[in-house]
C-alpha cells in the first residue's frame, strides 16, 4: 500500500481519480507496488501513473479480485452518484462560508460543512466542484487556498477577459480575412459579410484594432495580434488598413494622431469646462483701459489664433521705436493644474490641410486671448528702441491690456506696400530690411522658398488634393519673420540682463563664412541644411547660429507652443513681482518633459503634409515634375522638387553622365505609396 499525503493509503480495489484533460476521471486500483499504481480507469484502459498523481479522495474499497466487468459497472455507479450530487452544489455558498475563516484547508473540511459525515461520493463531489470553481478557489495538494474577496474579483475580471478575448479571437480571424479580401478587390466588407459578433466583441476588436494604430501593446496583446493576423500580409500599416476597410476610421485616417496620443479635435476640453469658464470670465472682468498706441496684427487671412501685434514709429534722429504686443494667455493661470497638465501634454498647435489643432481649449486660444481687433486682451507690451541702422538699443517690456485696431493678412500687406498706401507697413518693411542685413552680415542663413498651399476636396471619405504656389507675400513675411526674431532674442536679453532664466533655443554651432545670405536655389537650400543642426533647448543663453542671434528665446507664439507659453508666464511674473516663477534647475526639468511630449507630437506636422503631397503625386501619375539635382554623392541622387517641396533619390544611371547641382529634369513615377513613404522615380528626362 502506498501512503497519500493526507495520511490515507491506496490501495488495491480502491477507486480513485485522477486529472486527464484538466476533469477528474475515475478508475480502479488494480496493483500498487512501490508507490506506482495500475489502474483500470472508466474508458476501460488500463494505465499506470505514481500514486501522487491521484487526487487527494479515495474510496471506497471493494475487492481487489474483481473482474473489469465489475470495476466497470462500479466506477459507473460512482460516477452517476458523484455527478448527482455535484449538480446539486452550490460552491459560491461554500466559498462565503469559508471565506474570511482560513486561508487554506483540506477537502474533508470543506466537505463537513455540508454533511456530518460525508462519504467518498459527496467528498468526491465537493472536490470536483472546487475544481471547476478556478475563481474562488486553488487546489494546492491536498488542500484548498481560499481566495479573498479581492483575488475573486481579479480573477473574475481575468476571466471575463480571457473569455472576451477568446471571443474575439475567433470573430476576429474570420472578420480580418474577410476585410482584407473585399481590399484586394478594391472594395470594403459589405455589412452582410460582416461575422455575427456581440456588441461587445465588435467593441473590443475595435478598440484592440486603434490600440494597434497608436502602437499600444502588451505582450498578451501582441501574442494576439500574431494570431488574428495570420494569413495576412506583413505590412507595416495593417491594422489602419483593416480598421479603413472596416469603416472604423476614415480611408486617410490621420494614425499619427494616434501613436502621439494627441486629439486632433477640441473634444479634450470637455475635462477642463470649468476652468476654462473662469479664465474666460477673467480676461471679461478684469480688463483695464487699453495701450494708447494704436496695434496692428499680420497674419494668414485663415488664422483666428492671433498672437502679435505691433506700432511702429520713426524718431526724428532716424531711429525707431517698435512696439510689439504679444498675448498673455497666461494671465491666472494655474500651473501645475489638470488644465495646465493637459496643454504641456499637447505641445504645440498642428497645421495640416485638413484642419487645425489647437494647443489651448479653442475657447481660449483662438477665443478669448487672441489679438482679435476691437477687443480687449491681455498682452505683454514690449517697447524696442532701436538706432537707425535697426541695432537695439533698449527694451522695455511691462504686462497690460491691447485694443488692436486691424488685423491685417499678408496678402493685404504685401498689396499696400505695392501701392504704396501703408506708411506704416512701408516703414515697417524698411525696418524689416535693416534687421535682416545686420543679421546676415552677422552669419544668419536666411532659406527662402516656395510654399506650396495643399487643397483637399471631399474631405474625409474621398480625397482629391490639388498643390498650388501660395500668393508671393515675401515682404509681409519678411516684416513679421524679422520683428519676431527680435521680440525673442531682445526679451531674451532682458532677461539675461536681469539675472532669471528662461528657454532658449540655442544652435551653438560655427556655420561656413560662405553660407550667409538669402539662399533661395534648392541645391544651396539641400547644402546649409545639411550643415545645421536642430536647436536645443536651454536655460543658458548662447548663439542661435542660423539665425544669427544671441540668447534667442521663443516667446512670440504662446497661443501656439507651450515654450514660449512658460517663457510668457517667466518674464510676466518678473514684471510683477521682481521674482522669477521657475529656478533654472525647475526650467529645465519643465523643458524635459515639454522636449521628450515634443518629440512624439511633431511627428505630425512634420510627415503629415508629405503624405498629402505624395498622395497628389500618386493622384497625378502620369503627369511630369520639375526637380533639381541637389546632392550627387553615392549611387542614389538627391532631387528636390522646389515646387511641392519634397526630395527624391533616384539611381544615377537614370540621369545621365554629367550631373551638377541645380540641373533640372522632368521626371515621372510609377510606384508611390503615402502610407508606407515610399516613391520610386521610374524615368528622368534632362530639361
Amino acid at each position: 500500500m502506498s501512503l497519500f499525503k493526507d495520511g490515507r493509503y491506496v490501495a488495491p480495489g480502491n477507486i480513485v481519480e485522477f486529472m486527464h484533460g484538466n476533469q477528474p476521471q475515475l478508475a480502479f486500483v488494480m496493483e500498487e507496488q512501490a508507490g506506482k499504481l495500475k489502474l483500470y480507469t472508466i474508458n476501460k484502459r488500463e494505465t499506470k501513473m505514481p500514486a501522487a498523481r491521484v487526487l487527494p479522495w479515495v474510496g471506497p474499497q471493494y475487492s481487489a479480485e474483481s473482474t473489469r466487468q465489475e470495476m466497470l459497472d462500479l466506477m459507473l455507479s460512482h460516477q452517476e452518484k458523484r455527478g448527482e450530487i455535484q449538480a446539486g452544489l452550490d460552491v459560491m455558498d461554500i466559498w462565503d462560508l469559508a471565506q474570511g475563516e482560513l486561508e487554506k484547508a483540506p477537502l474533508t473540511w470543506f466537505a463537513g460543512l455540508l454533511w456530518e459525515a460525508p462519504d467518498a461520493d459527496q467528498i468526491s463531489a465537493m472536490g470536483r466542484a472546487m475544481l471547476a470553481a478556478k475563481t474562488h478557489f486553488k487546489f494546492q495538494p491536498p488542500e484548498f487556498i481560499i481566495y479573498t474577496e479581492d483575488k475573486v474579483e481579479q480573477r473574475l475580471n481575468q476571466q471575463s477577459e480571457e473569455k472576451r478575448q477568446e471571443e474575439a479571437m475567433t470573430a476576429g480571424q474570420d472578420l480580418f480575412k474577410k476585410i482584407w479580401v473585399a481590399r484586394e478587390s478594391g472594395s470594403k466588407i459589405n455589412t452582410d459579410q460582416i461575422p455575427v459578433m456581440s456588441d461587445e466583441t465588435a467593441d473590443y476588436l475595435n478598440s484592440f484594432l486603434l490600440d494597434r494604430i497608436a502602437g499600444v501593446s502588451d505582450e498578451k496583446s501582441h501574442k494576439m495580434w500574431i494570431a488574428l493576423k495570420k494569413g495576412l500580409p506583413d505590412h507595416p500599416h495593417l491594422a489602419l488598413l483593416l480598421a479603413q476597410g472596416w469603416g472604423i476610421v476614415y480611408p486617410h485616417h490621420n494614425f499619427l494622431f494616434n501613436e502621439a496620443d494627441y486629439s486632433p479635435d477640441d473634444s479634450w476640453t470637455a475635462d477642463h469646462t470649468e476652468e476654462i469658464d473662469r479664465l474666460v470670465t477673467a480676461v471679461e472682468t478684469k480688463a483695464i483701459a487699453p495701450y494708447p498706441l494704436p496695434m496692428r496684427s499680420i497674419d494668414a487671412a485663415t488664422t483666428r489664433d492671433i498672437d502679435d501685434a505691433f506700432n511702429l514709429k520713426k524718431n526724428s534722429d532716424g531711429g525707431y521705436t517698435l512696439t510689439i504686443a504679444l498675448a498673455r494667455p497666461c494671465m491666472d493661470w494655474n500651473f501645475g493644474g489638470k488644465l495646465d497638465l493637459a496643454v504641456l501634454d499637447r505641445g504645440t498647435s498642428i497645421y495640416l490641410p485638413e484642419g487645425t489643432s489647437h494647443m489651448l481649449p479653442e475657447k481660449l486660444g483662438i477665443g478669448a486671448f487672441s489679438l482679435f481687433s476691437g477687443e480687449l486682451r491681455p498682452a505683454l507690451i514690449t517697447t524696442f528702441e532701436l538706432d537707425g541702422c535697426g541695432e537695439l538699443i533698449s527694451i522695455s517690456p511691462k504686462t497690460g491690456w491691447v485694443k488692436l485696431t486691424d488685423n491685417s493678412t499678408y496678402v493685404a500687406v504685401e498689396q499696400m506696400l505695392e501701392d504704396g498706401t501703408d506708411d506704416e507697413m512701408a516703414l515697417a518693411f524698411e525696418l524689416s530690411e535693416k534687421l535682416i542685413a545686420s543679421r546676415i552680415k552677422n552669419g544668419a542663413v536666411v532659406i527662402r522658398r516656395p510654399e506650396p498651399e495643399i487643397s483637399l476636396t471631399g474631405w474625409p471619405e474621398k480625397v482629391s488634393v490639388s498643390i498650388s504656389s501660395k500668393e508671393d507675400t515675401s515682404r509681409a513675411d519678411q516684416i513679421i519673420s524679422e520683428f519676431m526674431i527680435l521680440a525673442n532674442s531682445g526679451l531674451g536679453r532682458f532677461a539675461d540682463e536681469h539675472g532669471f532664466p528662461l528657454l532658449y533655443r540655442t544652435q551653438d554651432i560655427a556655420l561656413p563664412s560662405d553660407s550667409s545670405g538669402i539662399v533661395t536655389k534648392p541645391h544651396e537650400i539641400f547644402q546649409r541644411v545639411r550643415q545645421m543642426v536642430p536647436p536645443q533647448m536651454e536655460t543658458t543663453p548662447k548663439k542661435h547660429a542660423t539665425l544669427a542671434v544671441k540668447g534667442y528665446s521663443p516667446i512670440s507664439s504662446p497661443l501656439r507652443r507651450y515654450a514660449d507659453f512658460i517663457n510668457m508666464a517667466q518674464l510676466c511674473h518678473y514684471l510683477q513681482t521682481e521674482q522669477p516663477l521657475w529656478t533654472s534647475d525647475e526650467l529645465t526639468t519643465l523643458a524635459a518633459t515639454l522636449q521628450t511630449r515634443l518629440q512624439a507630437v511633431i511627428k505630425i506636422q512634420r510627415f503629415r503634409p508629405r503624405y498629402w503631397k505624395l498622395l497628389y503625386l500618386a493622384q497625378n501619375k502620369k503627369q511630369w515634375q520639375s526637380a533639381a539635382v541637389v546632392d550627387d554623392n553615392g549611387p542614389l541622387t538627391s532631387l528636390a522638387m522646389p515646387e511641392i517641396q519634397i526630395n527624391v533619390r533616384v539611381p544615377r544611371p537614370m540621369l545621365g553622365d554629367k550631373l551638377y547641382p541645380g540641373q533640372l529634369f522632368q521626371i515621372r513615377f510609377n510606384k508611390i505609396d503615402p502610407l508606407t513613404n515610399e516613391i520610386r522615380v521610374v524615368e528622368a528626362l534632362e530639361e
